[in-house]
């Protein structure tokens, strides 16, 4: 099972610190709109606007919308992989329990506060919104390559198919919750907790 690469988006990437404030800024701005006219009102003209930028300094990094998108969806799993691994720094190597604690954790509380991501999440998807499998390689992907140290893992085909089936799992049933409650019904959680519990623990103990 081979890693799947991350998408290319920008047009030329930043060299200079304002020019990556300047990149900053046009995708929260991007962000910001899709959570409030959705993807298929978003301008990159309006996110120009709305970043205080001319609409060159868009088109300097993005060729279009998509691409713009798809730009915050990787910032994301940055921002993602950051988290997780921040909230690992104060847990006791190996212990997987608290590795899936963390993952589950900081992926709720972006879907429930990051600006954008109900749309994009990890990956953006035409028609967005859409679930397909790719992001959830990625995600599985990176969650191997992030995990494997800290749980005294090789990062083989069989670890990344375990997190592949958790990711998916858990994408499944996240959805399921947030259909259920727009904050994402506990209870549906609370059994998705427990079924990968279930589920690592025969593969990870």
């Amino acid at each position: 099972m081979k890693p799947v690469p991350h998408a290319t988006t920008l047009r030329r990437a930043p060299v200079q610190r304002r020019s990556a404030e300047r990149l900053t800024r046009i995708l929260d701005a991007c962000a910001d709109l899709l959570d409030e006219v959705g993807y298929d009102a978003l301008s990159t003209r309006a996110v120009a606007q709305r970043a205080g930028v001319p609409i060159g300094s868009v088109y300097r990094f993005f060729g279009n919308k998509r691409q713009m998108a798809d730009a915050l969806a990787q910032r994301n799993l940055e921002r993602y992989a950051e988290r997780v691994t921040g909230r690992l720094k104060d847990a006791r190597a190996g212990d997987w329990r608290a590795a899936m604690d963390a993952v589950l954790d900081e992926y709720l509380a972006m879907k429930r506060t990051a600006p954008g991501f109900s749309l994009v999440d990890f990956g953006n998807q035409i028609p967005v919104g859409t679930r397909q499998g790719e992001p959830n390689h990625r995600v599985a992907d990176r969650l191997t390559d992030l995990l494997s140290g800290f749980l005294g893992r090789t990062p083989d085909e069989d670890l990344r198919r375990t997190f592949l089936i958790a990711v998916e799992t858990a994408d499944t049933l996240v959805q399921l919750a947030f259909r259920v409650d727009p904050r994402g019904d506990e209870r549906i959680i609370a059994e998705m907790r427990e079924l990968l519990r279930s589920y690592l623990g025969r593969v990870l103990d």
